[in-house]
C-alpha cells in the first residue's frame, strides 16, 4: 500500500534529479495550523520541540498583521503573506490588521518611502481573494491609506484607534539639484497617496490633498464619516462576522448628511 507508493516515489526521484529537487518528505498539520514533519518526536504525550511561531499560526487563518513601520523588510513580508494566500485560495477573504505609523516613526521621523505602501497598496488589488481592513492603535499617514484600500465594506476600526491623514515627508540630502529632483519625486509620490485615498473615500482628489496639506486627526467615528473606513467595530446592536471565522459584535457607525 502506502509503504510500496512510498519506495516508489523515492525511486522516481533517485532516478530523476529534478523531482527530487521538488520532492519533500509528508507534512501533517498541528495545532494553528504550523506544518510538522511526519515523526515528531514525543515525551509523555508532548511533542519535542519548538513551538510554531505566531506569525505561521496568523497566516494560516488568512491574518496579515501589520504592526511596525512600513520599512522595506516589513513591505517584503507583507507582500509574500498577500501573495502566498492568494495561491492557497482565490475567493477566501483576507483580514489585514493594521498598527502602523506608516513611513514614518511616532514622532514624526521618516523612516522609509511612500513607494513600500504603494506596493503593498497594488498587490492588494491584485491578489484575488477581498482584502479587510482593520486598524487598531495607530494607523497614520501610508497606513491609514492601506486602511482605506480594503473592500468596500469591510474596512473596520477598533473604537480607541488613531487615524492622521498627512503628507509624505522628503529625505532629500546633497545638492540642490539633487534636492529638487527628490522634491518633485515626493510632490508625484503626494498626489498619488491622496488618488487612492479620495478614490477610496469618494472624494475629490483636491479636498484630500487639501486635508493632507497640514496633519489631521480622525477618530475612528469620523474616520467613518469621511468615507475612510466603513464601520467602528463595538459593543453594540449588530452581529458581523470575521473572515477568520471569529464573531463579533459590532455597531455601525452611521455617516451624517
Amino acid at each position: 500500500g502506502s509503504s510500496s507508493s512510498n519506495s516508489n516515489t523515492m525511486s522516481t526521484n533517485h532516478n530523476n534529479p529534478a523531482a527530487s529537487l521538488l520532492w519533500r518528505p509528508p507534512i501533517k498539520m498541528v495545532a494553528g495550523g504550523a506544518e510538522r514533519a511526519y515523526g515528531q518526536e514525543y515525551y509523555e504525550g508532548a511533542p519535542i520541540g519548538p513551538p510554531p511561531d505566531l506569525p505561521s499560526l496568523l497566516l494560516h487563518n488568512r491574518i496579515v498583521y501589520i504592526g511596525m513601520p512600513l520599512v522595506p523588510a516589513v513591505t517584503e513580508l507583507v507582500i509574500a503573506e498577500l501573495l502566498y494566500l492568494n495561491y492557497e485560495s482565490t475567493s477566501d477573504p483576507i483580514t489585514m490588521y493594521i498598527n502602523s505609523s506608516g513611513t514614518t516613526t511616532a514622532n514624526g521621523q521618516a523612516v522609509g518611502f511612500e513607494t513600500e505602501a504603494f506596493a503593498i497598496a497594488d498587490v492588494m488589488k491584485y491578489v484575488r481573494p477581498p482584502v479587510h481592513t482593520v486598524a487598531l492603535g495607530q494607523a497614520f499617514g501610508a497606513a491609514a491609506m492601506l486602511l482605506s484600500q480594503g473592500k468596500r465594506g469591510y474596512r473596520f476600526s477598533l473604537p480607541n484607534a488613531t487615524i492622521l491623514l498627512n503628507q509624505p515627508r522628503s529625505q532629500a540630502r546633497g545638492q540642490a539639484s539633487d534636492i529638487a529632483i527628490k522634491a518633485k519625486e515626493v510632490a508625484a509620490n503626494r498626489r498619488t497617496m491622496c488618488e487612492l485615498i479620495a478614490s477610496a473615500c469618494g472624494k475629490p482628489v483636491d479636498a484630500v490633498m487639501q486635508d493632507c496639506s497640514r496633519v489631521k486627526y480622525l477618530q475612528p467615528h469620523e474616520a467613518v464619516e469621511y468615507g475612510l473606513i466603513d464601520e467602528v467595530i463595538e459593543n453594540g446592536q449588530k452581529k458581523s462576522s470575521c473572515s477568520t471565522g471569529i464573531h463579533v459584535t459590532t455597531r455601525k457607525v452611521k455617516c451624517r448628511k
